[in-house]
Parts: C-alpha cells; structure tokens; sequence
C-alpha cells in the first residue's frame, strides 16, 4: 500500500512543505492529504493591509487549488483531534484521514497571557477575518466621531504586528481625514523589544511621524470593555486608559486543538518539540512554524516568523518524501535574512542579508518589503499572481 503523508496547515508552513514535499517525492512512492481549515493560503505577514483596504484580501489569499498539485487531495475542515496509536487525523465535521507520516503546521494563536478581561474585549490579528472586523470596527466608530470627541484606538505590544497595525491604521486615518487617535503600549521599555536600538529608534521615529502616541514601561493589568489599565500594584492604582478599539498583539501561544495530540509540548505554551529534522516525541509526527519549538542547538529554537517557516518548510517537505522512502533525514538550521516592517506606506529594513547599509528607510526598504512578499506568492503559486499583487504590499 503507498505510504499516505498528512500535512495539516495552509499557512507558510503548510503551504510551503506541500510545494517542498510535491517536488521531492517519486512517482508512486506517497500519496499526500493536505487538511486546513480554510481552503486558501494567506500572506499572513501582510494581513495587516486589509485593515485599511478589506480589498486586499484577493491579493493575499491563494487558493490550495494553486499551491497542490491535482494529485494531492485536500480536505477543509479544523482539525479537533489527532489519535496517535491509530494514526487518524479527525475534522470538527466527522471527516477522518489516515496517516503514516503526519506534519503539523496549524499555527499559533494569540497569547493573553491571563490578564483580566483581555480576551474576551480585545480583537487579534491571526485571520483575513479579524482585519476586516477590525477595519469594520474603525471605520463605523470613526464615522461618529467628530475632532474634539476622537475614536481612542489602543494596540498592546509593539512587537511587529503591533506596529505594523497602528501603522495601517494611522494610514486610514489619513486618507480618510477620519478622528482618530492611536496609541502603542509595550511593557517593555522600547518598542520592537529585543532587537538592536538602531532598528528601534528607526521605527520609533516613524510611529511619531505617523502621529502614534507611544506608551511604553507599564504593562497592561486589566481591561474591561471600556478601558485598559496600565501598571499599577498593592501600593499604586493603575492608569486607565478609555478606548473605542482594542487590538492586543502582545505574544503567540500553541493551538487548541493541539492540547491532546500526544506528543511532548511546552507546558506553558503548549507548542510540540521538535528536533531539527521537524520529528517529534513520536517518529510519525512532524511538526513546524509556530506549531513548534524547531531545536536550533543550545537550547535555542527557531524563531516564530514568517521567514523561519519558508525556510524550515522546504527542508520539512523534503524530509517527509524521506521518511516515506526511508532515506535519511536532513537537519534544518534557521539563517536570519534580516528584518523588513512596514509602519503605514513607510517602511524600516535591518541587518537586511547582501545590504551594505545596517538599517535604512525610504523607498529601498519600501520595494524590498514589496519584493518579498511577491516573491513568496510567487513561489507557492506564480509569477503572475505575485506581480499584480506588488501594488498593494
């Protein structure tokens, strides 16, 4: 009987070891099942465009149609559970596949960290679905707005998502003359935390130029569905912050779905262990992207973006035609290309691989965010699809 392969996910991951995976096997050596919630693929690195313009959805969502070849089936349903022993993969509608090789790329979502009220008042940005209700949510709270009563828009975490939101919506603010005032909050000290300060002070100057307040050095406590309250303790009351829109960014955690699939995890994030092959704590299950923590030596692991996941995919394919042959595995060491965020129409470039210039601006940065986000819809589709998407990057 052909070995069945089982890739679960269509973001970077998915998407990516479908291609890696397709390009590698032999004739009759596999058959692969491709199961994801949604029968797209979405740029997820650039999901925060559609919360100025919804319109760029079509732009950045793929079909799977595009991506598999047709001898690959796919499968749309949310993966509710994974038996192990049985190796049968089960959708939330009954739906269940059988496997000899698995890979888990479902993703992450976002970590409220079990601050009060977080959740369940804040919006995220995990799907083309929350940018389009967070744009929905500024836009009608914008039209009753007027100058001296502003729409109060709070992002906690300045990380890159962060950023990257309260640039888009300082950008719709003004193209649309909207009454809008944005706020950043981070914890920590400085926003984009972390990283090296010359990249910090680039993108701080932009967040000003763009008229986004930054609040940084108190963390955020509690919130309800008025306010957010920053800092505060036994001794001191925490500052209160009202707010019209709240969008929380600050961290990723493991899927769900993943809590009972029984392979080793982080406790605290329920993500899998992997080693640098991608195999788990069962030598059937692969895992990558942010499903997983990918051993990097050292104690180190992968870091959670969109780049490590295109790389590591490549290597994640591969090794799955592997294992169905039985050939060896490759291992997979992440090479950090460097770092590209947008802030509005703007744009900010670092330790940028082959660039003689650290960090720079401009248009140069500007076309290179451009630049990679066509090129990987290029890849995982065609070149057409990625040029007519340049505009709107």
């Amino acid at each position: 009987m052909t070995t069945q392969v089982v890739v679960v996910g269509s973001g970077y991951a998915g998407a990516g070891a479908v291609k890696a995976f397709e390009d590698e096997v032999g004739e009759g050596e596999a058959e692969l099942t491709w199961i994801s919630q949604h029968e797209y693929h979405l740029v997820l690195h650039e999901v925060h465009r559609a919360i100025r313009n919804p319109a760029v959805a079509e732009k950045i969502t793929i079909p799977v149609d595009e991506i598999k070849s047709s001898e690959s089936d796919f499968v749309q349903g949310r993966v509710v559970d994974v038996d192990t022993d049985e190796r049968v993969v089960e959708t939330d509608d009954g739906t269940t596949v059988d496997y000899d090789y698995l890979l888990l790329g479902v993703g992450s979502t976002t970590a409220f960290f079990g601050i009060e009220g977080l959740e369940e008042n804040a919006h995220q940005l995990k799907s083309l679905d929350d940018a389009k209700v967070i744009h929905e949510d500024v836009r009608s709270a914008a039209a009753e707005a007027t100058r001296s009563d502003p729409v109060e828009v709070i992002v906690g975490g300045a990380g890159l998502s962060g950023i990257q939101t309260a640039g888009e919506i300082a950008e719709y603010r003004d193209k649309h003359r909207a009454p809008i005032d944005i706020k950043l909050v981070e914890g920590l000290d400085e926003v984009f935390p972390g990283n090296d300060p010359q990249i910090q002070g680039a993108l701080r100057q932009r967040l000003e130029d763009a008229d986004i307040e930054i609040l940084t050095g108190d963390f955020i406590s509690k919130a309800d569905e008025d306010a957010v309250y920053l800092g505060g303790g036994e001794e001191e009351e925490p500052e209160e912050l009202g707010y019209d829109v709240l969008i929380w960014t600050g961290g990723i955690t493991g899927q769900p779905e993943l809590e009972n699939v029984d392979v080793e995890k982080d406790e605290r994030s329920n993500r899998v262990h992997a080693a640098s092959d991608f195999t788990t704590s069962d030598d059937r299950v692969f895992a990558i992207g942010d499903t997983a923590l990918v051993e990097q030596g050292d104690d180190a692991v992968a870091p959670p973006t969109a780049q490590a996941a295109w790389q590591a995919a490549e290597v994640a394919g591969e090794n799955l035609a592997r294992a169905a042959r039985g050939a060896p595995l490759q291992s997979w060491e992440h090479t950090d290309k460097g770092t590209v965020i947008s802030v509005g129409e703007d744009a900010v470039a670092h330790d940028v691989m082959g660039m003689p210039i650290q960090t720079f601006g401009g248009t140069p940065a500007k076309l290179l965010k451009k630049s990679i986000a066509v090129r990987w819809i290029a890849k995982v589709s065609s070149a057409g699809r990625g040029v007519s998407a340049f505009g709107d990057m």
